[in-house]
């Protein structure tokens, strides 16, 4: 088993004694192409850096790309796990020191709407994967699918990406309605990514945060901005995280300010 990449984690001995509550975070969109992917896996990479274990869980059940982005050959993902009820830490691959990725799968429709007897499952995967690090990071699909509303009821924290596109905010707005109202859910914490300039990014954050405090009587919390830069599609393009490849850019700086405020999540 392959756990002695995780610095601190040099055998399965020493891994049960290093069992944890971690925080569970959720990064989720109503809408696709506003760079939810790209920001998990560049968040969870900032967060290793202060020397925390980090599990990032591909969440888009059906079109799973953490692996693209990342370069990664998969050899066993969520649906082989769910189907063999194998031990889920032989489908970890340990891409970087402290940080580990489950994969999903992809072009498998009948995964996009996982049923009960499946979540359950998948949670007590995830649980038991989960008491091997400090933080899980799950990716999950852009949309109001229903994984992606498990996914966020799952979490402890949720992690909203939108961009100051219009269809960006109304999406957003219509899956945080969506939680809230169906399901109780009253904390969400946004970021917001390729902003041109500090009066776009101010004008989005006042727009959608007025819009639910009016209709859904709900406080939304700003972690900040990610402004557009092009060594975040440079990187995409290379399928390197943009936070190594280019350390100096904008967009890395700003991601990780980001990640020093974990502990502010509502």
């Amino acid at each position: 088993m392959q756990f002695n990449y995780l610095k601190g984690i040099p055998d399965e001995t020493d891994m049960a004694k290093s069992k944890n509550t971690p925080m569970t975070l959720c990064v989720t969109s109503g809408k696709g192409g506003v760079g939810k992917t790209s920001f998990t896996v560049n968040y969870a990479i900032a967060l290793t850096r202060s020397n925390q274990r980090v599990l990032v869980v591909d969440g888009d059940m059906g079109l799973a790309n953490v692996d693209v982005l990342l370069r990664l050959s998969v050899k066993n993902n969520i649906r082989d796990i769910l189907e063999s009820g194998a031990d889920p830490r032989q489908a970890l691959i340990f891409v970087r020191p402290n940080l580990a990725v489950l994969p999903g799968c992809s072009g498998v429709p009948e995964m996009v709407a996982l049923g009960d007897q499946q979540q359950s499952k998948l949670a007590d995967f995830i649980n038991d994967l989960a008491s091997d690090f400090d933080y899980v990071i799950i990716d999950t699909a852009a949309g109001i699918g229903s994984s992606v509303l498990w996914f966020n009821r799952f979490s402890n924290h949720n992690i909203f990406i939108l961009s100051p596109d219009p269809t960006s905010m109304t999406d957003a707005y219509a899956l945080i309605k969506l939680l809230s109202r169906e399901y109780g859910m009253q904390r969400f914490n946004l970021v917001l990514n390729f902003v041109r300039g500090v009066e776009e990014g101010k004008h989005t954050v006042d727009t959608i945060k007025r819009v639910t405090q009016r209709f859904l009587n709900l406080e939304l919390s700003h972690m900040g901005s990610i402004p557009e830069d092009k060594a975040v599609r440079r990187a995409v393009l290379d399928q390197v995280p943009f936070i190594e490849q280019a350390p100096g850019s904008k967009a890395a700086r700003a991601l990780l300010e980001l990640a020093k405020q974990v502990h502010t999540l509502i």
